[in-house]
């Protein structure tokens, strides 16, 4: 790509990383329509002040074999209430230590902890609930698209202590739609208790709820003995999955123990953000003096490309590549591994203004040397952050929430790193050394 096209894109990003950096939100009119640039940062836990509670997950009665889908089904739950309570930025993260399960969660700004126990210390509760039989048609439609179900949905006495377990499985047999399905099995007990329900509800959808939710309002089509049933429809994987998870929440209940939970306060938050903010201008301004003094113009050619790492990754931070599920939650550990990427983010230039300077020495021009300088140098540059984005890969996968902060961080800091040192300072030296 020609160094004209490379300096356009980088000036585009530029731009945009200042509008969405910006701490005041800007507003752009487009066909008379105003259209505001509004990135918030997220703040984790430990910036922001919240709750943090760790719960420990009672194993005792549920089989070996069932124990790491109970785990993930408890998680889930919790999610679901907690998003529900209205938290936005909670953590909910499961633990294995040996044969003790945990459940880590993270409330952030939520202040009142006696809620939160109550909130996420609980057994999932699921239920099978059916409809009056003088319903009019237009309640029954309006029942299966959850509107005020909970209302007139009437307890069968069938539970999750009814329920053996959920599966996904696949139809296209005869009789049956191709695509996911939801297979249930219920206990001896349980299956008599199902008979007679949909004995008396043909027809009807059958309401079923958990921790008084509607997560699912089936149509009975017949009445249905043997104790195992599908539940039909046009299911993705994903939503077949899930509908999964939900059901075995209420099929394995787990009772949940409460380890520890304690408030961290917003002053303490506070101030770690100011003290990291000290530190990250503290630290552009060593690294992009010593560059300035130590190889003159090159240097600043560097500091001014340290200046659109910074500006860059701030808006990865703050956008999240405009993904949702990518949005970035920043701790004090993330920052931490911010700060520590500023000094990597000089590294490539060292090495290629090095290379330079030797290219020079041996009689090169200044436009041959840049381009022998960078096209030498590529090896080192490229296998020390690859070696760096492996540790830090691996501190992800092994770490914990906050340790998965400080790796995050690295990897887009090396990452972005690469691209300011091959990319934008290159393409400023091009044009800077045209004609020597």
């Amino acid at each position: 790509m020609k160094s004209r096209h490379l300096l356009w894109i980088i000036i585009i990003l530029l731009v945009f990383s200042i509008l969405i950096d910006l701490p005041v939100s800007p507003s752009i009119r487009i066909l008379n329509k105003e259209l505001t640039i509004d990135f918030p940062l997220r703040l984790g836990l430990d910036l922001q002040g919240g709750t943090e509670v760790v719960l420990e997950t009672q194993m005792d009665k549920i089989d070996p074999e069932n124990r790491d889908s109970a785990l993930e089904s408890a998680k889930n739950i919790i999610e679901r209430r907690v998003n529900l309570y209205g938290v936005s930025e909670a953590v909910v993260q499961t633990s294995k230590l040996e044969d003790k399960r945990r459940i880590l969660v993270e409330l952030p700004g939520l202040k009142d902890v006696s809620a939160v126990a109550n909130l996420v210390g609980k057994t999932a509760q699921l239920d099978f609930r059916e409809l009056p039989a003088t319903m009019s048609a237009k309640e029954i439609e309006a029942t299966r698209s959850g509107v005020s179900i909970l209302a007139f949905a009437q307890e069968t006495g069938l539970t999750g202590a009814d329920l053996k377990r959920a599966q996904v499985t696949f139809g296209g047999s005869e009789g049956m739609k191709s695509g996911p399905q939801v297979a249930i099995e219920f206990t001896d007990e349980g299956g008599k208790k199902f008979a007679e329900i949909t004995k008396r509800n043909i027809d009807k959808p059958l309401a079923i709820f958990l921790d008084n939710e509607l997560i699912s309002a089936p149509n009975v089509q017949q009445e249905i003995d043997g104790g195992n049933a599908v539940i039909t429809g046009e299911f993705t994987t994903k939503e077949a999955k899930n509908l999964v998870i939900e059901l075995n929440a209420g099929a394995l209940p787990v009772p949940i123990k409460l380890i520890s939970q304690h408030f961290v306060g917003p002053t303490l938050g506070q101030e770690s953000v100011n003290n990291s903010i000290v530190a990250g201008v503290i630290g552009l301004g060593v690294v992009g003096v010593y560059m300035g003094a130590y190889y003159g113009i090159l240097g600043l050619v560097a500091d001014a490309a340290l200046v659109i790492y910074t500006l860059l990754v701030l808006a990865i931070f703050k956008t999240g590549f405009f993904i949702p599920q990518l949005q970035f939650t920043l701790t004090l550990a993330g920052i931490a591994g911010f700060i520590l990427s500023i000094g990597m983010a000089v590294d490539a230039n060292i090495l290629i203004f090095e290379r330079i300077k030797e290219e020079i020495r041996w009689g090169k021009s200044k436009q041959v040397a840049l381009e022998l300088g960078f096209k030498r140098a590529w090896s080192s540059i490229w296998a020390s952050n690859v070696s760096s984005l492996i540790t830090a890969a691996i501190l992800y996968w092994l770490g914990t929430s906050l340790i998965r902060g400080f790796a995050v961080t690295l990897i887009i800091g090396v990452l972005v790193s690469m691209f300011t040192a091959v990319v934008v300072t290159r393409t400023f030296l091009r044009y800077l050394m045209q004609g020597e």
